[in-house]
């Protein structure tokens, strides 16, 4: 397995922060870019940018417009030959993960606190499904569960040929919340049963699973069988834990929440699971209010703690 953290696709001082921890490897999002990032000369500017820095770009974490793809909509075919051109030049450029999710925008990754009291003063984010029970409708609330999986079926007819000829690997990360519905629109990645049926979609070693940690947990099932069922399938960890379930939850610093984490280490190393694994979703430590970039759960502190964590686990 492979420490890897989460980086911008430009150099700043999260960069020398990581190498300063010991990372080699990378995990790219394109948030802030407006160019067609997934077309090959930016990803390899992107890819090179890293290599000159000592880092081996392994994750896309990252998703090209899709709503339309998601609801089935005109104007999806086109939206799937971007994410095709993506996975090839990912290829091309030996990118080896490509993490996506399916959900609609803005409900995808939803925290209705960023301020839950944690040890020693820190803040932690958090969601309660009554604040979205309270909220208007989605504009997408009349879909039903039957279309978007037909949705998603038609999606991977399209995309996992690619992946197998370019020698990528799709890995879906699950609905966060895992709960359905939404603000009215259902969700179809929200459980191990979810799980099964998307995998069984496609029996390729290519369509696999992003194993978010949090999320697993948050479904109330045996985290560790989990791993031990999908196995081969996962190509990309989140290693985090969370507090609740999937209507009410709590993230949690790494070392206090319910989950074992030393069993899930070892967990993925029975199943051989040997790709990269990054902390993700940690709490805001003294000092870090002022930073006008920031962004709740991706603070520096907590990660240099999660980063050290998951290092001794590993050793």
């Amino acid at each position: 397995m492979d420490p890897t953290v989460m980086l911008p696709p430009k150099p700043d001082e999260r960069w020398t922060m990581a190498k300063q921890l010991g990372i080699d490897t990378a995990v790219v999002r394109f948030w802030g870019v407006d160019e067609a990032w997934w077309e090959y000369d930016t990803l390899m500017q992107t890819r090179n940018r890293f290599a000159d820095h000592g880092f081996s770009l392994d994750v896309v974490e990252d998703r090209p417009p899709m709503n339309a793809t998601v609801l089935g909509e005109a104007g999806r075919d086109e939206e799937i030959e971007t994410v095709k051109t993506l996975i090839e030049n990912m290829g091309r450029l030996g990118i080896d993960t490509y993490c996506w999710v399916w959900t609609e925008n803005p409900v995808g990754v939803i925290r209705t606190s960023d301020s839950r009291p944690g040890r020693g003063g820190s803040q932690r984010i958090g969601y309660d499904n009554e604040w979205m029970d309270r909220a208007p409708e989605h504009p997408a609330s009349d879909i039903t569960e039957a279309e978007l999986w037909a949705n998603l079926e038609y999606f991977l007819d399209e995309v996992v040929p690619v992946a197998e000829e370019y020698g990528v690997n799709l890995a879906l990360h699950p609905d966060d919340p895992p709960r359905s519905p939404v603000r009215g629109v259902p969700r179809i990645v929200k459980s191990v049963d979810d799980y099964r049926r998307i995998l069984d979609l496609h029996d390729s070693p290519r369509h696999g699973v992003t194993f978010c940690q949090g999320n697993f947990a948050a479904m109330e099932t045996d985290t560790i069988e989990a791993i031990r069922e999908f196995g081969d399938r996962i190509h990309f960890v989140h290693f985090r834990d969370v507090e609740g379930d999937g209507d009410s939850f709590v993230e949690t610093w790494h070392d206090e929440g319910p989950t074992d984490m030393r069993a899930a280490i070892d967990a993925y190393r029975a199943v051989g699971f040997d790709g990269p694994i990054r902390p993700d979703h940690v709490p805001r430590m003294v000092g870090e209010d002022d930073r006008e970039d920031a962004m709740s759960g991706y603070t520096d502190m907590g990660r240099l703690f999660a980063i050290g964590y998951i290092k001794g686990l590993l050793e």
